[in-house]
């Protein structure tokens, strides 16, 4: 059950489909093997990045003191606008630089699609609010869900020419759509998790 919540929660977020568009505008003017060497640093980036909260963030927290149900609460409210700016006809501005980068850069395997587009706040929070409170195996099911969703999200840029032409722009758009739905509901769920944990405490 577990594993199913986190990648439910994990790909929704980080939401591969919808970020094939992104992709194939950053990497225009790029030949296939170039392509597939931005995908690679672009997920080992944000998969990195994405670990290091997982097993440092817990740390972090308890040397500033802050309380998991306050976690919970602002990371619930967080995701809840991540998902609300998904769901809009605008484009979100966690990823709203990407639509002015014209010229083609490595760099962008870094900045703006391993940060913030892959490992995004919304990415990051969820994945430490599922890794608190956790037991070994909890955080060997979460690491394993993630290196899962990860991988997904490298084929969608791999393969991200043919799965554009074949599902088309309308289609991937109500994807997007629905993940920000599933998203803002999540950061909603987070939250009334959180006031409880408070309550309880």
């Amino acid at each position: 059950m577990l594993a199913v919540s986190v990648f439910t929660s994990l790909f929704a977020i980080v939401n591969p489909v919808s970020s094939i568009p992104i992709f194939l505008d950053l990497t225009s003017t790029a030949d296939y093997p170039t392509k597939k060497r931005v995908a690679r640093t672009a997920v080992l980036s944000a998969y990195v990045i994405i670990l290091t909260f997982i097993f440092v963030g817990k740390s972090i927290f308890d040397f500033l003191g802050i309380t998991i149900p306050a976690f919970r609460i602002t990371g619930g409210i967080l995701l809840f606008y991540v998902g609300f700016e998904l769901l809009s006809s605008k484009k979100s501005s966690i990823q709203s630089n990407t639509g002015q980068q014209q010229a083609f850069d490595e760099g962008v395997a870094i900045s703006p699609l391993a940060i913030p587009i892959l490992a995004g706040p919304g990415t990051i929070v969820a994945a430490m609010n599922y890794t608190a409170e956790q037991s070994f195996l909890g955080m060997v099911i979460i690491v394993l869900v993630l290196s899962v969703v990860m991988l997904i999200t490298y084929a969608a840029f791999l393969f991200s020419d043919r799965i554009f032409h074949f599902l088309g722009n309308n289609i991937i758009m109500v994807l997007g759509k629905l993940m920000g739905l599933i998203v803002a509901i999540m950061g909603t769920n987070m939250v009334i998790e959180g006031i409880r944990g408070a309550i309880a405490a």
